[in-house]
């Protein structure tokens, strides 16, 4: 083992760009979520869900700040995007509570910005 390690300067975030997220499982976990009717988990095990929905959602977020920043100024999607992205950290900065409400609220989050980022990508690939 070396006692040398390499510092990663990657400002612009190219490199988690290369990276994709692997959504089905994500997707599946946020249809249960919101499928359910009187969840009767520990509050250890919903907050753990939510983790796991907080720490996707600012990876989404990510990529959705990026393909925002690709469009023209001025463009509508872009400002949309811009609005969903201040409303998730707005809703990221909030603490985590152990309740099903607090997990289908971040499931919610997720899902909405999925929904910006397929808009995203669908405006960048068509201005390409």
């Amino acid at each position: 083992m070396s006692d040398t390690c390499a510092v990663l300067h990657d400002p612009r975030g190219l490199i988690e760009a290369e990276l994709p997220l692997d959504r089905a499982p994500y997707e599946a976990l946020i249809t249960a979520v919101l499928a359910w009717k009187d969840p009767d988990l520990a509050p250890r095990d919903y907050e753990q869900i939510a983790l796991q929905f907080t720490g996707h959602a600012r990876a989404v977020a990510a990529d959705v700040r990026r393909l925002a920043a690709a469009l023209p100024k001025g463009e509508g999607r872009g400002a949309l995007a811009e609005v969903v992205l201040r409303e998730a950290d707005s809703r990221l900065s909030a603490p985590l509570k152990g309740t099903a409400r607090c997990v289908q609220n971040r499931a919610r989050l997720v899902q909405a910005l999925y929904t910006r980022l397929d808009c995203l990508t669908e405006s960048v690939a068509s201005t390409a």
